[in-house]
Parts: C-alpha cells; sequence; structure tokens
C-alpha cells in the first residue's frame, strides 16, 4: 500500500518549510497562488491527508465526545447513543463510546483513559455498581480537571453538572393510573433494576397511583430482584397463583418475561391480565399480543445529551449554570391492554 506523504516530506521535495506547506495546504493567502496549486496537486497526487487529531490538540480541541454507557445490549442505550451521534455529527463531532459493563471500576478506567485529550467531554448513564457503592469521586475528579459531563437516565445526586432525564415518577404514575381506569384492583409490580435511580421513581409513581386510589399495596403482588434468575422464579410463582389482573414492569426483561410466563399458562391478554411495560424495543413490538409500553424516546435524550455538551464547550459564561431537562414519555397502548 502506497504510504501517505507527511508535510516533512512534501517541504523537502518543495525546498520550503514546514510551515509553508501547511499554510499552502489550508489556502493561506500568506502564500503565493503558483506555490499554493502545486504544493496541493503534490500533496493529493501523494495521497497526503492531514493529521486532524493533532491540529485539533494544537487548537486544545479534539471535537471529539466521549459517551459512557453501562449495557450495549439494552436497546435504550443503543437508541439513545444514536441521538447522540446524529446530533453531534450535525455539530461537526466525533463520538468515542466505552461500555462500563454496570462495573464502578470499569466505568472508572475508561474515563480515565479518555481524560488524556482523546476527548472534550463526556456524556454518561451511571453504572449500576456506581449508584450501589454511590461513590461518584471520578466524576468530581474529571470535572475538576476542567472536562465537562452530562449525564442521562441514571445520574448521580450531588454532581453538579447538566442532566438528561425521563419523568419516571410522573410516568409510572400515569401507567399505573391507566391500569386501575382499566378496572385493575390487584396490580402487580415487576422490576429488576430497583437498585437504581430511575426504579426507585418508577416503583415510588407505583405506590402512589394506588395510594391516590384508595388500594392498598400488596406486597405478594411485588417482585423486586436485581438476580435475574431469582427473579424468573419468583415471577414463575406470581404468574402461576394468577392472583393479579394487571402487570406493571418496570424494565424490559421483566415486562417481556412476565408477558410469556402468563401466555404459557393459558391466560388470556388482556382480556384476564392488561400488561404496561416501561420500555420500547423492538421485542414491544414483535410479542403476541403486542406489548403496550412506556416509550422513553430515547433519541430524543440523546440528542438533548449531546445539545447540552456542545453548547458546554463552546460556551464562554464563567458562571454557566447546570440544568436538569426531563423528557416526557408517552404511554403507547397496544395489543397486551384493553381499550378503555
Amino acid at each position: 500500500m502506497k504510504a501517505k506523504a507527511t508535510l516533512k516530506q512534501i517541504a523537502l521535495e518543495f525546498g520550503v518549510s514546514i510551515s509553508t506547506v501547511s499554510k499552502a495546504l489550508s489556502d493561506s493567502p500568506e502564500i503565493s497562488e503558483a506555490t499554493k496549486i502545486k504544493i496541493q496537486e503534490y500533496a493529493a497526487l501523494q495521497n497526503y491527508k492531514p493529521n486532524s487529531i493533532a491540529k485539533n490538540l494544537k487548537n486544545q480541541r479534539t471535537n471529539t465526545i466521549g459517551v459512557i454507557i453501562p449495557n450495549i445490549l439494552n436497546p435504550f442505550f443503543a437508541k439513545v447513543f444514536s441521538g447522540i451521534e446524529k446530533m453531534a455529527i450535525a455539530k461537526g463531532y466525533n463520538v468515542i463510546t466505552g461500555i462500563s459493563n454496570e462495573s464502578f471500576s470499569k466505568e472508572q478506567e475508561v474515563m480515565d483513559m479518555l481524560n488524556n485529550g482523546t476527548i472534550d467531554g463526556f456524556i454518561v448513564a451511571v453504572a449500576e455498581e456506581t449508584q450501589s457503592l454511590k461513590d461518584y469521586k471520578h466524576f468530581r475528579d474529571i470535572m475538576n480537571s476542567g472536562t465537562p459531563i452530562v449525564m442521562f437516565d441514571r445520574v448521580a445526586d450531588g454532581i453538579n453538572c447538566d442532566k438528561v432525564v425521563v419523568d419516571d415518577f410522573d410516568s409510572a404514575y400515569d401507567a399505573t393510573t391507566h391500569l386501575i381506569k382499566l378496572g385493575g384492583k390487584k396490580i402487580a409490580l415487576l422490576s429488576t433494576i430497583h437498585n437504581l435511580s430511575v426504579g426507585e421513581l418508577r416503583y415510588d409513581g407505583y405506590q402512589k397511583a394506588l395510594s391516590d386510589a384508595k388500594i392498598p399495596v400488596e406486597e405478594n403482588l411485588i417482585v423486586l430482584e436485581t438476580s435475574i434468575e431469582e427473579f424468573d422464579t419468583k415471577l414463575q410463582n406470581l404468574i402461576a397463583s394468577k392472583k393479579m389482573d394487571a402487570i406493571f414492569a418496570l424494565d424490559e426483561h421483566s415486562a417481556t418475561a412476565a408477558m410469556k410466563m402468563a401466555l404459557k399458562q393459558g391466560i388470556k391478554i388482556p382480556e384476564e391480565l392488561n400488561i404496561i411495560g416501561f420500555a420500547d424495543g423492538v421485542w414491544s413490538r414483535r410479542l403476541t399480543p403486542s406489548l403496550s409500553t412506556v416509550s422513553q424516546h430515547a433519541p430524543e435524550i440523546g440528542a438533548k445529551a449531546a445539545e447540552l455538551l456542545i453548547h458546554k464547550l463552546n460556551s464562554k459564561d464563567e458562571f454557566y449554570q447546570p440544568q436538569t431537562v426531563v423528557i416526557k414519555t408517552e404511554l403507547r397502548q397496544r395489543e397486551s391492554t384493553r381499550k378503555l
């Protein structure tokens, strides 16, 4: 393969300085048109490509955003990333992705590695283990080094940065209220994310909706487990008992597992059991019957997070005040709930 030419090689070819070559390739008015044309044509012929990274580092900017997500297999995070990337590209930025795999140490490691001049700022959804430990020192250290952070979905309390979240409490309240309007008196709550901030907010919304409707919370209708194996065992027992007339699931695994187990038990959906899930991946639409969901508008979350970070990077306001943007969700009614 033909090697790419360098500024130094081009300078030697024409007997000029590297600075002259650089200015000629940048179409500087300081260089004569004849010299510019000769150097530009030669550079193209020799497959010269400018080192954009070196150029940006010289300007103390890389025009690159680091995105740290907890789980690459979660369709929600994939959709958020698509929103980030679309907005970043439109604004002239590149994106580098890191995966924390829900690990506190991995999250630290990836962010430390990228915070060495590789990126201008971070967009982060906090790892499960980090939220459990409530240890956010690495975020503070990175921000103190001059690198801004925008958090989305899973955010860290006490970290003074821009945040993009959905209205988890209100969404759960509205979804539970909808099940009540459908005649639900024994509404089961399912969750594998109760150790996360979003899981707690959704749980609180569910409880408030029941309380406002004067429906007692029945602990035997609630399954909160972070272990998928333990969750599936407890869910199977709950479904077999047929004690509930509706299900509100706080994450995609809970929703799809409940649907499959209920159908396997011969329960008719939605005639005998209404189900709403808090997710909107492809499985929600492909299930039979299709699953009614609280849609989080993930691409919009990503786009807003990228917009906030880029605004922060370009802002000259020394007294910039971080903001929390709340993205409204939408209850998408499909075949797993009866029509009102």
